[in-house]
């Protein structure tokens, strides 16, 4: 394990940055959100969550698929520029780590979606793990380790010191290249982690959430859970507008829209919602024609359709986003409660 004083870390991230682009949680007014590093930028290491997930890194809010030129009766077809960027994204907490293997699960299983496999191909994640976790928080529930993220790189920090682990084999030799501005940890050092860390599973354990029982949301009580009435009340009040949606690290649906500009047509893709009435909106109209549906769609997917797809696995990282920004206070946990005692 490697170490570094937080007094000093710009050296760390100047070394980084010089290596490749750093992202990293800054302030935009008044908000922590990912942004690139520089000198000047006003860090929030200290942020348990961004306002929006890291996701947009490798799957971007809006993104230009291909141009379509026209002169004349003469069409040429342009694509964007290759997808080459070399870049480190740091402070990735557990829950939005686990949000990226999810988003993998989709985007590179056949056919494989080249523009956010070129991301993650070209992309070095590095992890914090939480010291401090929030009431919103219930990762375990999920089965997250909120002290040992799933990045190529984890830090831990500790008093007023950064510690740096490699996890995989890309995060192992990025180390090497910046481990002049870094200093071997004692075992002593590395025992207070450990220590931390313990301290942290105790805290995570009293969460108000972190007994939620997710028992019954599976292939097997699928139409129990689509037919129960409590959706009716539920869904009452919920504005379909959509924010539980775009802060949300796992979700990806996306649009593809076309752009008149005068002389052609550019083709681009950007994120949508399953909240929103013209979802998947086709010339028949659109499959789920009331809130109530759409309402049921995106928790049913979240509890039920994905983790009976992929191996009990569930589309939903504890990261307590949609408690924290819900307008009318609804999220994932009253609607997991809520049915979850129609099965005792």
């Amino acid at each position: 394990m490697l170490k570094c004083s937080i007094s000093e870390i710009n050296n760390l991230f100047s070394a980084i940055s010089g290596l490749r682009t750093l992202y990293l949680p800054v302030e935009k007014a008044g908000q922590a959100l990912y942004g690139a590093w520089t000198p000047q930028a006003r860090l929030c290491l200290d942020k348990l969550n961004t306002v929006k997930s890291p996701k947009d890194l490798f799957f971007p809010q809006s993104e230009d698929l291909v141009r379509f030129q026209r002169e004349g009766k003469k069409i040429s077809i342009e694509m964007p520029d290759a997808i080459d960027e070399k870049f480190v994204l740091f402070g990735v907490r557990a829950c939005d780590a686990k949000g990226l293997q999810i988003l993998d699960t989709v985007f590179l299983s056949d056919p494989v979606d080249t523009y956010y496999a070129a991301r993650r191909e070209n992309g070095i994640v590095i992890c914090a793990a939480c010291s401090e976790p929030e009431e919103t928080c219930f990762c375990n529930v999920f089965g997250i380790d909120a002290t040992e993220p799933a990045g190529d790189i984890v830090t831990w920090t500790v008093g007023d010191t950064l510690y740096w682990e490699a996890k995989t084999e890309k995060g192992a030799e990025f180390t090497e290249k910046v481990k002049g501005v870094l200093e071997e940890a004692s075992a002593e050092e590395e025992a207070s982690v450990a220590a931390q860390n313990e301290s942290v599973k105790e805290i995570i354990k009293q969460l108000p959430f972190a007994d939620l029982n997710l028992e019954g949301f599976d292939g097997d009580h699928l139409l129990e859970k689509f037919n129960s009435p409590k959706w009716a009340e539920l869904s009452k009040a919920c504005l379909g507008c959509g924010t539980c949606t775009f802060v949300c690290p796992t979700c990806q649906c996306y649009d593809i829209r076309d752009y008149d500009t005068g002389h052609g047509i550019q083709r681009f893709r950007c994120w949508d919602s399953c909240m929103y009435s013209d979802f998947t909106k086709m010339a028949g109209g659109n499959p789920r024609k009331t809130q109530l549906e759409r309402f049921r769609q995106r928790f049913m997917h979240k509890l039920v359709y994905f983790p009976s797809n992929n191996d009990g696995e569930y589309s939903c990282v504890g990261c307590g986003r949609c408690v924290a920004k819900c307008p009318i206070s609804m999220n994932i946990v009253k609607v997991a409660r809520a049915l979850g005692e129609e099965s005792k």
